[in-house]
Order: structure tokens, then C-alpha cells, then sequence
């Protein structure tokens, strides 16, 4: 798909803990709301294709989603309002080879590391609109780098933002990410 839009590559070195005081049930501060963390599974693909077209300009095909609620190579964290399980926040990564990132991302990493080298590409981190700016983000992407962290075989942790959405980019980089290469036409 050609379009105008250009985006930043952030990477983020997973050398330590990555800690935020969070739990299974975790209360929103601004809302008072309940919120439970679990994983996508089969039946979420509806919901979540909607989030995402709300949420980024890009489609996904429908076999993404069925993929994303399925396959297991994929970390897939749903944040849902307690009492609806509606879910109000999502972030999806896949774990792979460096030398299986497109050649522009493999940039992420210095060139001493072999192309085998495990890496996180974060496909989508998204809030709904009515739940953001509570720290919903923060948690959904903390409970993604303590998971890696624990593995402790993937060296970075990398995602693609538009250049325009500034605000995601600071928030990106108040989490520690660093921006790494600027992809014109992304």
C-alpha cells in the first residue's frame, strides 16, 4: 500500500528489569474503573479489528486477526473493563530472528550481533480513546517487557511509529525506546 505517511523505528534494550507495580486487577485512577489483563483468544477478532481501525490508518486482513487470537507466536494481552470484559486496550508483539525484520529494522541492533539474535517487534499497542492518558498503555506495555525480560533470550524490543503521532513518540521515548531510523513512505 503506497501512501505518504513516514515513520520513526524505536528500539528499547532489554538489559533489565523493566518493573511497574502491576496486577491482575488494576483500577484506573482518572475513571475509577476495574481493569483485568488476559490473553486474546478465539472470539476477540471482531472487537479487536474494530479497536485497530479506530485506532491506526493502516488495515490488517482478517486472517491477522484470526492469527493473533490464535497462534501462540504471538504475545497478545487484552486489557478489558472488568465488569463488561469489553475490551478497552490491546498490544500485540511477535518475537523473531533479527535477520527476519525488514532490512531498514535490523539497523535496531549493532552489526556484532548475529542475524539469530531473538528480537520484539510490538505490532500494535492501542487504548481506547475514553481510557487513555490513566497509564493503561504503560501497564499493557510493562507487562509485555517483564514477559521478555523473564525469557530472557530477546536483546531488544522495537516498534514503528508515524512521524506525525508526537505524542505516541514521547511516550515511547519516556518508556526508555530510542529512536533508531527515520522510514520515509512507511
Amino acid at each position: 500500500m503506497q501512501t505518504s505517511l513516514s515513520s520513526q523505528c524505536l528500539a528499547v534494550n532489554l538489559d533489565q528489569p523493566y518493573r511497574i507495580s502491576t496486577e491482575q486487577l488494576h483500577v484506573l485512577p482518572a475513571s475509577n474503573i476495574s481493569v483485568s489483563f488476559r490473553f486474546l483468544r478465539p472470539g476477540d477478532q471482531s472487537e479487536v479489528k474494530s479497536l485497530c481501525c479506530d485506532w491506526f490508518p493502516i488495515e490488517y486482513p482478517d486472517l491477522w486477526y484470526d492469527d493473533i487470537v490464535q497462534d501462540t507466536k504471538y504475545y497478545a494481552l487484552a486489557a478489558c473493563e472488568t465488569h463488561t470484559q469489553r475490551i478497552i486496550g490491546v498490544v500485540v508483539a511477535d518475537i523473531l530472528p533479527l535477520g527476519s525484520c525488514n532490512r531498514e529494522d535490523q539497523q535496531i541492533l549493532h552489526k556484532s550481533f548475529p542475524l539469530t539474535t531473538p528480537v520484539c517487534y510490538i505490532l500494535i499497542l492501542g487504548v481506547e480513546k475514553d481510557y487513555r492518558r490513566q497509564g493503561l498503555a504503560g501497564i499493557l506495555l510493562c507487562h509485555l517487557l517483564n514477559a521478555l525480560y523473564e525469557r530472557g533470550t530477546c536483546q531488544a524490543v522495537y516498534l514503528h511509529v508515524l512521524y506525525s503521532n508526537k505524542q505516541a513518540i514521547k511516550f515511547y521515548q519516556s518508556k526508555s525506546f530510542q529512536y533508531r531510523v527515520h522510514l520515509p513512505h512507511y
